[in-house]
């Protein structure tokens, strides 16, 4: 049983829904969160509740189409 499961709360300053998803630190650190702070600044893992990790993950698919496109170019 993870620690979601158990109904840990979002991981983001001054949020208190639950959190539905969890990412590595490392995932997020590639990634400008001007309008985001988290609690624990050492810990590995961060929860996030449903709003955060819809940001987070539009975020995220930004730079990875960035990406792509990048090293399609290159080859």
């Amino acid at each position: 049983m993870g620690k979601i499961n158990k109904g840990i709360k979002c991981s983001v300053v001054g949020c208190e829904n639950l959190a539905v998803r969890s990412l590595s630190r490392e995932k997020l650190s590639g990634i400008k969160l001007n309008d985001m702070r988290f609690k624990d600044d050492r810990a590995s893992r961060v929860y996030l509740c449903e709003y955060h990790y819809k940001i987070v993950k539009k975020k995220m698919k930004k730079i990875k189409r960035l990406d792509k496109m990048r090293y399609s170019l290159f080859k």
